[in-house]
């Protein structure tokens, strides 16, 4: 029973840290969108989020009643939440190519209807329907929003927002210059940042593909660690026999410390960082179309 007790305590005291770790990291804020699929999608990822807390609670009091260890259940829940990151498949980063190059596409749908001497909000509303489908919810959102007669700029600006992606800022941020100053061959550079767009995704398939042996270097490493260590555990109990004592707890705890830092370092070499974004400033989206134009004529620049 004591040891039960231990285990539910040691895995409230993880589950407490990871929640101060997160609260003292912070999350952005979004502006709030009325798209379902970034609704389910957040939905779906709190979710997932939940279910692993709770099979990481799970699994440290299953370690705590084996091992008789508070640490052991403590670090077991760690692992638990920790491990996905670094042992998952890049799914993001898939996503995020996908997005890149849709974006291309949907820049090269702009300039060859531009072209046949459609305006641009006429050219939006005709791309929409036959857009690329990894942004296809977003451009639908966009041509609804010109249809129920908002402004040009404001609605791209909140189309950034919604797709976050450098790649789209530049397509965007060139869109906006021409609705608000009536730019002049829109068409070629729109073709201009397809073009570039292309070439940022092909960049980014080649970096990953040099990532993925040392992705590979990383999981064998992460595995035979935790194989040898559960190994001990289970078939050696005699061997591990000093950290029964309460010195021999904070032995442990030392040594948990350590991995964790090893393991996020090796995390961190298998992760590629996204390029920052440059139309970050949106809060124009919550302003007035007379503060919109003072933003966009310069008056509004200081902000």
């Amino acid at each position: 029973m004591t040891v039960v007790l231990l285990g539910v305590l040691g895995g409230g005291v993880a589950i407490g840290l990871l929640l101060i770790v997160a609260g003292l990291r912070g999350r952005p804020a979004r502006v709030a969108t009325s798209s379902r699929l970034s609704t389910w999608l957040a939905a779906r990822h709190d979710r997932k989020q939940v279910g692993l807390l709770v099979v990481a609670v799970l699994a440290g009091l299953a370690v705590g009643v084996v091992t008789g260890w508070v640490v052991g259940g403590i670090l077991a829940v760690v692992a638990v939440v920790g491990l996905p990151r670094i042992l998952g498949s890049n799914v993001d980063h898939q996503h995020q190519l996908e997005r890149i190059e849709a974006i291309a596409g949907w820049t090269e749908m702009l300039r060859d209807t531009l072209v046949a001497a459609a305006g641009l909000e006429q050219a939006i509303l005709a791309t929409a329907p036959a857009c690329p489908e990894a942004i296809h919810e977003e451009i639908t959102e966009l041509a609804v929003r010109l249809e129920r007669g908002e402004r040009l700029a404001p609605s791209l600006r909140r189309l950034a927002d919604q797709l976050r992606d450098p790649t789209a800022d530049l397509v965007i941020s060139a869109l906006v210059l021409a609705a608000e100053h009536q730019a002049r061959q829109l068409a070629d550079l729109l073709g201009e940042l397809a073009a570039e767009a292309r070439e940022q995704a092909s960049m980014r398939m080649r970096v990953e593909a040099g990532r993925a042996r040392t992705r590979t270097s990383v999981r064998v490493v992460v595995i035979t660690t935790l194989v040898f260590a559960v190994g001990l555990v289970l078939l050696n109990r005699g061997y591990l026999a000093p950290y029964d004592s309460a010195f021999g707890q904070v032995m442990l705890l030392l040594v948990g410390l350590l991995f964790t830092v090893a393991f996020t370092w090796l995390g961190r070499i298998v992760r590629q960082r996204d390029p920052e974004r440059f139309l970050t400033e949106l809060s124009a989206i919550r302003l007035h179309d007379a503060d919109v134009d003072d933003l966009l004529t310069g008056k509004g620049a200081s902000s």
